[in-house]
This record gives C-alpha cells, structure tokens and sequence, in this order.
C-alpha cells in the first residue's frame, strides 16, 4: 500500500514582511545579528517607508501563495518620511475591512510598528504571527492555482 507523504508533511505557512527601511528591516538585521530566531518561511520584501506598500502587493501576495502578510514599519511619530506610516495605517485598516469582506480570515494580515532598536520584538512578532497564520491553516481562499508549484 503507497504511503502518502502530504499526510506526514507538517503545514509550514508562508508568509510575506513587508518591512520599511529605516526601522522594521534595521530591526530584522538586528534580529539575526543578535542571533534571534525567527522561522525562515518569513520572507522579508524590504520598502522606502510603509506608506510605500500598495494594498494590491498584499492581495498579490495572497495570490501568489502566501499563507499571511505581515506589514512593519516605524512607530507612529517616529516615521523617516515624517507621516508615512499614518498613511500606511488608513489604507491597511481599509484593506482588512476589504478582506473581510471577501472572507479571508482577519488573522492572515496584521500591521506592527518595530524600530530599528526591537530586534527581541521583531522576533516574537514574527514567531506570533506565523504560530498564528499555522493555526488557521493553508490559504486558499485568494490564491491562484495556476502559481502552485506541481
């Protein structure tokens, strides 16, 4: 009798960091520099500044496989770009109210605010989100199966 492999395979979500230059990715280097852990499923899309990130590279994102997105960018006043991430922030509150709509769980998108000195935080959000995304399972409520690896 075969013995099929999908079964043994533990799910490991993949998920996409859009992280802003001047904070969030300073806090990842300083994440790996300090020898942190964090999953290597988390693919890190680095950006200028948050404000950067159009919603449509999330729900791509989604389409292309990703199993959550995370944003990060700089805390709230603290923005290289002056006011960057108040933007980022109204167009992601929008974009969730919009992926609720369309029925992708509320827990497959998150927004966080790490400086470039958080590197023990960049950490633990990381590894919360992913135990978070694992918990809810594959996506495939957006994704385009034409990008499936076969």
């Amino acid at each position: 009798m075969p013995i099929d492999n999908n079964e043994n395979k533990e799910f490991k979500p993949l998920i996409v960091a859009f992280c802003c230059n001047w904070c969030s990715y300073a806090g990842a280097d300083l994440a790996g520099s300090s020898r942190l852990s964090y999953p290597a499923d988390v693919k890190i899309i680095r950006v200028p500044c948050s404000c950067r990130v159009n919603p449509l590279f999330i729900l791509r994102a989604f389409q292309k496989g990703a199993d959550g997105v995370i944003l990060c960018g700089c805390h709230p006043g603290d923005c290289h770009y002056t006011t960057g991430n108040y933007y980022a922030r109204r167009r992601m509150t929008l974009l969730f109210s919009m992926l609720d709509y369309l029925g992708i769980e509320n827990g497959r998108t998150r927004v966080e605010w790490v400086s470039a000195a958080e590197g023990v935080k960049f950490s633990q959000t990381m590894n919360e989100f992913i135990e978070q995304v694992r918990s809810l399972g594959e996506n495939v409520r957006l994704e385009d199966l034409r990008c499936k690896n076969n």
